[in-house]
Parts: structure tokens; C-alpha cells; sequence
């Protein structure tokens, strides 16, 4: 399974939503997710740049991507960030795996 953390703000609308009818929008969001077999493994509210952010575990990124497509569609988010992570395992496996790719820098 794949994992991913993504970042997102919200549109003044939705914040407005929210405060007129206050909900756990993570918790409702990762319900929608689990129909495409993506499952929340933790969710926060945050400062600064971003709104909220969570860490998921999918399938496959055509997965996640036609999820999160579908929620920045509703109109909620006014931007978001993913990234895609790798399991400490996953990381060291293509940290041994670079030293069999011969790349050479431009003009070598």
C-alpha cells in the first residue's frame, strides 16, 4: 500500500460553513475515502501555510488522486499539497538500488 501526507486549506466559504454548523470534516472526508480502499491513518488541523493535514494509506496513486481530485472539486479547498511517502524499508531499498544506476552528470 501506498502512503501519502497531504496538505490543504480551506476557502473562506467552507470556513464560514463550518463555523455555522461545526463537523470533524476529516473523520467525514476519510469515509468517503474508504470507498476507494484509502484509509486515514491520522488527521490534524494545523497553522500556517495549510489547514489541515493528514497521512493516508491507498492502493495506488490513480487511487488517491481521482479521491483528492473529487474533493478539491466540491469547492471546500482552495489548495492542497501531496506527497507521496516511503516506508523507512521502501527508502532503503532505493537508497541500494541508486547504486546500480549509472548516471553521468551533463558534459562527462
Amino acid at each position: 500500500m501506498a502512503h501519502y501526507l497531504v496538505q490543504a486549506s480551506y476557502t473562506s466559504g467552507s470556513w464560514a460553513t463550518q463555523i455555522k454548523d461545526p463537523q470533524n470534516r476529516i473523520e467525514q472526508v476519510g469515509k468517503m475515502f474508504a470507498a476507494k480502499g484509502i484509509k486515514f491513518i491520522c488527521g490534524f488541523y494545523a497553522f500556517g501555510d495549510y489547514d489541515l493535514c493528514f497521512i493516508s494509506e491507498g492502493p495506488d496513486n490513480q487511487s488517491m488522486a481521482s479521491a483528492l481530485i473529487a474533493a478539491v472539486a466540491g469547492g471546500a479547498i482552495s489548495k492542497m499539497h501531496t506527497t507521496v511517502l516511503m516506508t523507512p524499508e521502501e527508502g532503503l531499498e532505493a537508497i541500494k538500488a541508486a547504486g546500480s544506476v549509472e548516471y553521468r552528470p551533463p558534459g562527462s
